[in-house]
């Protein structure tokens, strides 16, 4: 029997309970949040169940969501796939702001490994037991987060561009 997005959040409520919410279907894959302090396990379990067999992490990204309270301001996304059933499912588990610290899953993942960094480097989200968590792409002197949306984009001067339509706060000194 093929896996479906049914099946997968029964699976998902029976073992996690209220550790996973808000499931949602987009573009045919499901979508669901996670308590991050759960994360590691849920991940785990999608990896090494059975029936589940999430196999492969395409993807770990940040999101910062600047409108919402600072216990929701941070996220991070993962996507997975199983290739068995073709079957791909977003996670998303929101992190506080000021203490943006989840667990790494690069001990279930390698390619983990560059996907954290990377988005450590741009959104300031501290993976526990990541393996060198270090910036990747920015200089290592740079104190800031460039993709959250709280530093302009451009220089003030810039009358070509306005942080309103890219969801940023203009900040005025």
């Amino acid at each position: 029997m093929a896996l479906d997005n049914n099946t997968i959040q029964k699976k998902l409520i029976d073992n996690f309970g209220m550790s996973v919410s808000e499931f949602h279907e987009q573009h045919g894959m499901l979508a669901f949040e996670v308590a991050s302090n759960d994360l590691h396990n849920i991940i785990k379990f999608l990896k090494e169940d059975s029936e589940m067999n999430f196999n492969f992490l395409t993807d770990v990204c940040g999101v910062h969501y600047a409108e919402n309270p600072d216990n929701r301001q941070l996220a991070t996304v993962y996507h997975m796939h199983n290739w068995i059933d073709n079957v791909r499912i977003r996670i998303k588990t929101y992190i506080d702001i000021k203490n943006p610290v989840v667990d790494s899953v690069t001990d279930l993942f390698k390619s983990a490994n560059w996907q954290e960094r990377e988005t450590y480097d741009f959104y300031g989200i501290t993976f526990k037991n990541h393996p060198q968590l270090k910036r990747i792409l920015n200089m290592d002197q740079m104190e800031s987060f460039p993709l959250r949306k709280e530093f302009p984009m451009e220089d003030s001067g810039r009358t070509d561009k306005d942080d309103r339509f890219f969801g940023r706060t203009v900040h005025n000194s």
